[in-house]
């Protein structure tokens, strides 16, 4: 009698979710170099020939399960902060999206964001999702000023909206390492410190350094 393992027939598409998986468990644990697409396979559940037929060599199943996490990171903030609400609690809504997701798929970001970063060609996807998501804070803030009869300039925005991602991003990697911390709670501590600052800038309040 063979001992060959049988594999349930599934859709494509429900497949490769199962692959995405088990592919972004593996990579999270072991790194991109170290993880292998026999364990990937075997995490979950089929053959590796089957793995590469779905979804290529162990890169593209990388740069898939990048895209696949950043898609889900960003409908989660963009189906929070809807456009209507005020800019604080748009700001607010968008971060409990974002550690939120973070808390519930911390393998997803370890591969986002501790995986990719190191690695070429990986770290030029990271960045460009990096910059989506500047896009989207530096709309936030230019839609909170207009609603204040103000407007700052670009370069302004684009450089405040980069050091509040970086910052969150920071907080999301402390998130990751603490199971038990609440990711709402870490979301109003990021709050506090993003809208205070953001709320002396639309008050047109400015620091300047002392003269020499």
């Amino acid at each position: 009698m063979s001992s060959a393992p049988t594999f349930k027939r599934l859709p494509r598409a429900v497949r490769e979710q199962q692959m995405l998986d088990a592919a972004v468990r593996v990579f999270s644990r072991r790194g991109f170099h170290a993880a292998s697409m026999d364990e990937i396979a075997e995490d979950a559940g089929i053959s590796k020939p089957m793995v590469y037929a779905y979804l290529g060599t162990k890169e593209e199943l990388f740069v898939a399960c990048l895209h696949r996490e950043g898609t889900r990171m960003m409908e989660a903030i963009a189906g929070a902060a809807a456009p209507d609400l005020p800019a604080d609690e748009r700001l607010w809504r968008g971060l409990r999206a974002f550690f939120g997701f973070v808390g519930a798929h911390r393998d997803g970001w370890a591969v986002l964001y501790r995986q990719a970063r190191g690695e070429q060609p990986f770290a030029g996807e990271l960045a460009a999702m990096r910059a989506r998501l500047v896009e989207v804070v530096a709309g936030m803030l230019d839609h909170a000023l207009r609603a204040e009869g103000r407007e700052v300039a670009g370069t302004d925005l684009e450089v405040v909206a980069y050091a509040l991602v970086g910052a969150t991003e920071s907080l999301a990697d402390w998130l990751a390492d603490h199971p038990d911390a609440d990711p709402e709670k870490t979301a109003t501590r990021m709050m506090n410190v993003a809208w205070l600052g953001a709320g002396q800038l639309l008050r047109g309040a400015t620091w300047r350094p002392p003269a020499s």
